[in-house]
């Protein structure tokens, strides 16, 4: 299949356009972040509109109120008595999601070409895209994930008005049998994610989750006889209790589930960032926040992170090898925190992945002039 991988380059400025982007509905999109994906849409939606875009996101309540979201209904919805005593009823969570894409979808197909020239979804739910054929203005959807059913199954029917962006090219390759894409590799802001002197400390920061491997960050930081800083969000607390807490202590501290402004603070003062993925990562968000800030990465060799990682910036090995990564972390620690920095301008920056977007979504408003929906 033809695939296009987007470079930063030279070409015509792109026309402003309206932009309706369908946003996570789980969580709200404000800091503290619940995860990447929430501080992905964040980045996205305020970036496209200080370049000058009319950018309308839907997100979930109790977003940020500089981003001036329309709220999804699905915290409104409640199933009904009858439906919920159905043996094989639907977690809540799960209708209420379902209802909030349904009703959006419904939405626009009925008057969205009235106010918008495209649209950009960013969730990873499979509505969107199943729906997309009773749209008459393009949708353009980001795959943040490796194939899953349902997505796979709203591919069989999406409309010809459709066209995908993946994260990286581990992305991109993962969807090739699927569907055609166009790379535009995450971002963050270099700006807020500024240089550091780096301090005493290492730190491991994301969601508390076994598939993100905190354990081996701290059996890692243990041989390698270095202090461990954790932050983030406790999202398995069986996990949190069984495998980090019993390390807890001088020299492993947990530091709770911090406020942007205060992690990127405790980064910038870490001499180290483990990075310590048990599965393929899409991206890897963590790794080019931390090497913003001048903090090297030691980790797995996982997913997209040889994209985001160089050898300026840190060290990678085989995936869970506690003693392998403790050798990294003792090599990673002593890169020269300006070139770490320089790499993550030149590779991770959001100016750069906004650029991609604003030329993914430019052709898909000039090749997918708007249509007759197919209903």
């Amino acid at each position: 299949m033809h695939r296009t991988n987007l470079c930063p380059r030279k070409s015509p400025e792109p026309a402003l356009v309206r932009i309706c982007i369908i946003g996570p509905a789980r969580f709200p999109i404000i800091e503290p972040f619940a995860g990447g994906l929430e501080a992905h849409t964040h980045m996205l939606v305020t970036k496209l509109a200080q370049r000058g875009h009319e950018v309308t996101l839907f997100a979930a309540r109790g977003s940020d109120p500089s981003l001036n979201a329309s709220f999804y209904d699905a915290a409104e919805f409640e199933p009904s008595t009858a439906t919920r005593q159905d043996v094989g009823a639907s977690p809540k969570m799960w209708i209420r999601e379902h209802h909030a894409y349904l009703s959006l979808m419904i939405d626009l197909a009925e008057s969205g070409a009235n106010r918008f020239d495209v649209v950009l979804n960013v969730s990873i739910h499979h509505l969107p895209i199943a729906m997309s054929r009773l749209l008459s203005i393009p949708l353009v959807t980001t795959l943040h994930t490796p194939p899953l059913d349902w997505l796979e199954s709203a591919m069989r029917v999406r409309g010809a008005n459709t066209t995908f962006v993946t994260v990286s090219k581990h992305m991109q390759l993962a969807w090739a049998d699927q569907v055609d894409s166009t790379v535009v590799l995450n971002g963050v802001d270099t700006d807020a994610w500024r240089f550091g002197p780096g301090g005493e400390r290492a730190i491991w920061f994301g969601r508390i989750v076994p598939e993100k491997g905190t354990a081996d960050a701290i059996r890692a930081a243990f041989e390698a006889g270095m202090s461990l800083d954790i932050a983030g969000p406790v999202h398995d607390k069986g996990y949190f209790e069984a495998e980090v807490e019993p390390w807890l202590g001088t020299q492993v501290r947990y530091l709770g589930h911090l406020d942007h402004s205060t992690l990127r603070d405790v980064v910038r003062h870490s001499k180290l960032a483990f990075v310590t993925p048990r599965w393929n990562e899409p991206y890897g968000l963590v790794a080019a926040e931390a090497t913003s800030s001048g903090t090297p990465v030691a980790g797995f060799e996982r997913g997209a992170l040889p994209e985001v990682i160089g050898a300026s910036s840190g060290r990678l090995v085989q995936a869970e090898q506690p003693h392998a990564l403790a050798q990294a972390a003792a090599e990673a620690a002593a890169l020269p925190r300006d070139e770490v920095r320089a790499h993550a301008v030149a590779h991770c920056s959001l100016e750069r992945m906004v650029t991609g977007y604003e030329r993914v979504l430019d052709a898909a408003v000039s090749s997918g002039k708007r249509r007759t929906p197919a209903l």
